[in-house]
């Protein structure tokens, strides 16, 4: 098929872009990589009658160190965020889940900002902004704001973004001395969208401090299992406490059915994931 009519208009500036959208309102969709959008358009899934094309706005790319974070733009591709050697310096879990993102030519294209906001529940940024507590730099009418990843995710493709507004940045903290991260997921095929997935980061070394265990593709959103997490505060990662984050793993998860398992096999995959990237990080 092929996507319906629509005006292109190429913004210059993050005031312009947002002038755009203001101006045409529910009309306007945003351009980023668009590897998702291409396909919704073509299979008229949605048909905005304006986009509004972001990639000729420079102060949206690029990847920044600060004493204490790693800021990304949004329009930062995927391609340079899995080569970055400040990512892979500090934010080894991002670096471990950037060749699972789709193929290739996508990640060519495709943006870190698009994946974030597009908000794909099988999708592994969100879940990795999650563990890693991001914080997120929006820019709308009212000014710039902040919003920490675990208030980001809304639901289903929902996010804290209103149609008014842009994100801009994507804001990570250092990975602090001693802490360990892990990132798995199941798929049929490699670059498929995910059956199951988990990016965890565990401070302390050997005991263990706070955990993060973000789970995806089993709800309408990135999951942060608190309970797991939890049962490893105090505690060497061993069998012992692998089984009982396992066993704690019910209390957070309600996975949903979908094309690719049911949710019976959801729940049995996210325990098999949780021994095996706990296994990873294991002490002992």
């Amino acid at each position: 098929m092929k996507a319906p009519d629509f005006s292109y208009l190429r913004a210059e500036s993050v005031d312009q872009a947002l002038d755009l959208l203001a101006r045409h309102g529910d009309d306007a969709r945003l351009l980023a990589g668009g590897q998702s959008l291409m396909a919704t358009l073509n299979l008229r899934l949605s048909a905005p009658s304006v986009l509004v094309d972001l990639n000729h706005i420079p102060d949206l790319a690029g990847i920044t160190e600060t004493e204490t974070a790693v800021r990304i733009g949004a329009m930062t591709r995927h391609v340079a965020v899995e080569r970055s050697p400040v990512v892979a310096r500090h934010l080894p879990l991002i670096a471990a889940a950037m060749p699972h993102v789709a193929h290739a030519a996508i990640r060519n294209r495709g943006t870190l900002g698009g994946s974030l906001a597009l908000a794909d529940p099988a999708a592994e940024m969100p879940a990795c902004a999650l563990a890693l507590q991001a914080v997120l730099e929006i820019a709308g009418p009212g000014g710039r704001r902040r919003v920490a990843a675990a208030d980001f995710f809304h639901g289903l493709f929902e996010t804290d973004l209103a149609p008014d507004e842009i994100l801009v940045a994507i804001e990570y903290p250092k990975a602090p001395a001693g802490a360990r991260w892990g990132f798995r997921e199941l798929a049929r095929r490699h670059g498929d969208y995910a059956m199951v997935g988990l990016a965890a980061m565990v401070e302390g070394d050997p005991i263990c401090g706070a955990g993060r265990l973000a789970y995806f593709a089993v709800e309408d959103r990135p999951v942060l299992a608190h309970a797991p997490a939890s049962k490893l505060v105090g505690e060497v990662i061993d069998d012992t406490a692998i089984t009982a984050a396992e066993d704690a793993l019910d209390a957070d998860l309600d996975p949903h059915g979908d094309l690719h398992a049911d949710a019976a096999t959801k729940r049995h995959l996210a325990r098999v994931l949780t021994r095996r990237v706990l296994g990873d990080l294991r002490t002992v």
